[in-house]
């Protein structure tokens, strides 16, 4: 893994172009935490190499152009990326099976949650692709939606926090957190709202029936 360190030092010396090229990397699965990205190109904003709501733009752009590619790649590959290497290593151990057993069972909050889950964001937004679960707008706008949640929290971060890497260390955590919690509630809501509308489906076929 590569430390952050050595990350705000690459973005410090290439700037806005370094920030947009590894998070379109990151879609691909490079082994860098988008997270870690987003919020060394924060740092380097607040420590003065650059205007941190330009590196805001950047990042959400680098963040959703890579999601976009990957999948695009998905949409247009089909099912012949497994023969491709990339969709052999990205979909290995069943993860196909799984990951489209989960949109039938749960529907596109799948697509919402995999932003923020770094190690099955790249499979399921391959899989998405692929079996074309939701159009190319529609994923734009899911996923879109949730780096507006993401993105800002860890540019702004790295932006205030700069100076003091302890307290980096404590709003890392504290952040992280918070965003599970965020994202335990936003799938508790659909689950209820789910549940909710099932049984007034239920009920109405009961009703017809009875008439």
């Amino acid at each position: 893994m590569v430390s952050l360190d050595y990350i705000i030092g690459f973005y410090s010396s290439f700037g806005y172009f370094s920030v947009f090229g590894v998070l379109l990397l990151c879609g691909f699965g490079l082994p860098i935490p988008e997270d870690i990205s987003i919020l060394a190109g924060g740092i380097i904003t607040g420590l003065g190499y650059g205007n941190v709501h330009i590196m805001l733009a950047v990042s959400f752009c680098g963040v959703l152009a890579g999601d976009i590619i990957v999948y695009n790649i998905g949409r247009i590959f089909g099912e012949k990326i497994f023969k491709k290497k990339f969709g052999k290593k990205i979909l290995e151990n069943g993860w196909y099976d799984r990951i489209v057993k989960s949109f039938n069972e749960n529907g596109k909050i799948v697509l919402f949650v995999a932003r923020f889950l770094p190690g099955l964001r790249t499979p399921i937004f391959l899989t998405a692709g692929i079996t074309k679960f939701v159009g190319l707008p529609t994923f734009i706008l899911i996923d879109g939606f949730a780096a507006l949640i993401s993105v800002p929290i860890w540019n702004y971060l790295g932006y205030y926090s700069a100076s003091n890497r302890e307290l980096l260390i404590q709003w890392m955590r504290d952040t992280k957190i918070a965003l599970v919690i965020l994202l335990v509630l936003v799938v508790a809501v659909y689950i209820i709202m789910k549940v909710i509308k099932n049984k007034i489906v239920k009920s109405k076929i009961i009703s017809v029936n009875e008439v």
